[in-house]
C-alpha cells in the first residue's frame, strides 16, 4: 500500500494540477457521473468535530473515503486544524491501495475549488482580493486566487491585529504582492471585487451592505449548519451558487439561516458550480451582479486530488 505524506502532498499537489483537478471533479459530480454520501460529522467538546466522507469517482472508478478531525485550537499552536487520511480503493479489486495525509489535501483543494469557482463567477477583470481570516485557507486561497486572476491589491482581516500584519508581510514577501492588513472587516471588504470568507466565525463578520455591486464571494469557513459568516441580506442580494445542491440544503449554514427568517425558498439556490464550469447554467448573468460560490467541500474534490497523486506516483 502507498503512503502519500504532507511534504510529499505539499510538493506535488500544485494549484496548476489541483485545480483542473476539481474542476473535472465537480463537472462529473453535477452530471450524477459520480456516487457518494452526504458527508456524517459529530460534534465534540470545544467546537471539535470528525467527519466521514465517502464517494467513489463512478460506478466503476476508484472510491474512498476521508476521515477528518476538525480542531480549530490547533491553529494557535501552529498545527494544521484539520488532521485525518484519505484512503482510496481500487476500483478493479476492491483492495486499498494508498492512504494520503487528508489534512494537506484539504487545505490545497479547497483553495483550488476556490479559484475554480472565481475563475468563471468573478469578474474578467476583477484584481482586488479580501480575505477575512488569516489562517491556513487563507494563504492557500491566496496562493490558488493569483492563478486565476492578475491581483494587483490583496487585503486582510481578522480579529487579532497582530496576526493579520504577519499575514500581510509573509504573503507580500512569499507572492511578490501588495498585502496589507485592514483595521476592520469593512475596510478590508471596501475595494474588493472578489472575497473569501474563511473564519471559525459563529455569527455574522460581514454584511451585505458592505459589499459592492459586481463582487464575487467565496463562503468558506462555516462547514456545517450553525456557524454563520455573513448576514441574510447578502444571501439575498447574490446570486447563489453552491459546490452540492444536496449538501446546502443540509448543512449550508448562511443559506438555512437566511431560509428560516422567511427571505428566500430552496429556489434561491440557482445550481451547483458543476453545471456552471460544464455551461450547462450561466453563472455571472451581468456586471454588477453579486455571486457567491459556497463551499461546503466534497469528497469527490478529495479523491480527485488523491488519484492525481497516486496516479502520478
Amino acid at each position: 500500500m502507498r503512503f502519500i505524506d504532507r511534504d510529499e502532498v505539499a510538493q506535488r499537489l500544485t494549484y496548476e494540477v489541483c485545480i483542473p483537478a476539481v474542476r473535472e471533479a465537480m463537472i462529473a459530480f453535477s452530471a450524477g457521473e459520480t456516487r457518494q454520501l452526504l458527508r456524517s460529522i459529530i460534534p465534540m467538546a470545544d467546537g471539535r468535530m470528525f467527519g466521514v466522507m465517502p464517494g467513489a469517482l463512478g460506478e466503476r472508478a476508484m472510491f474512498g473515503a476521508k476521515l477528518i478531525s476538525v480542531f480549530p485550537e490547533n491553529f494557535a499552536k501552529g498545527v494544521q486544524s484539520h488532521q485525518g487520511v484519505i484512503v482510496l480503493f481500487d476500483a478493479e479489486s476492491g483492495a486499498p491501495v494508498c492512504v494520503l495525509h487528508a489534512g494537506e489535501v484539504t487545505a490545497i483543494r479547497t483553495a483550488a475549488a476556490s479559484a475554480a469557482a472565481t475563475d468563471v463567477l468573478a469578474r474578467p477583470d476583477a484584481s482586488r482580493l479580501a480575505l477575512l481570516g488569516y489562517g491556513e485557507q487563507a494563504r492557500t486561497h491566496l496562493r490558488a486566487i493569483s492563478r486565476v486572476r492578475r491581483l494587483q491589491a490583496v487585503t486582510v482581516w481578522g480579529r487579532d491585529p497582530g496576526r493579520a500584519e504577519t499575514f500581510a508581510r509573509e504573503m507580500a514577501a512569499e507572492t511578490g504582492l501588495a498585502v496589507a492588513a485592514a483595521p476592520d472587516a469593512p475596510a478590508a471588504v471596501a475595494e474588493a471585487d472578489i472575497i473569501c470568507t474563511l473564519t471559525a466565525a459563529r455569527e455574522p463578520i460581514l454584511m451585505g451592505a458592505w459589499v459592492a455591486p459586481g463582487t464575487h464571494l467565496n463562503l468558506v469557513g462555516s462547514s456545517y449548519a450553525g456557524p454563520v459568516e455573513v448576514d441574510s441580506e447578502l444571501v439575498v442580494r447574490a446570486r447563489f451558487i453552491a459546490d452540492s445542491r444536496e449538501g446546502v440544503l443540509a448543512q449550508g449554514a448562511e443559506f438555512l439561516s437566511a431560509k428560516a427568517a422567511g427571505l428566500i425558498s430552496d429556489a434561491h439556490l440557482v445550481g451547483e458550480i458543476g453545471q456552471v464550469f460544464s455551461g450547462a447554467l450561466t453563472g455571472r448573468q451581468s456586471r454588477d451582479q453579486v455571486t457567491v460560490y459556497k463551499s461546503l467541500g466534497h469528497v469527490v474534490q478529495d479523491l480527485a486530488a488523491a488519484r492525481l497523486l497516486y496516479d502520478a506516483a
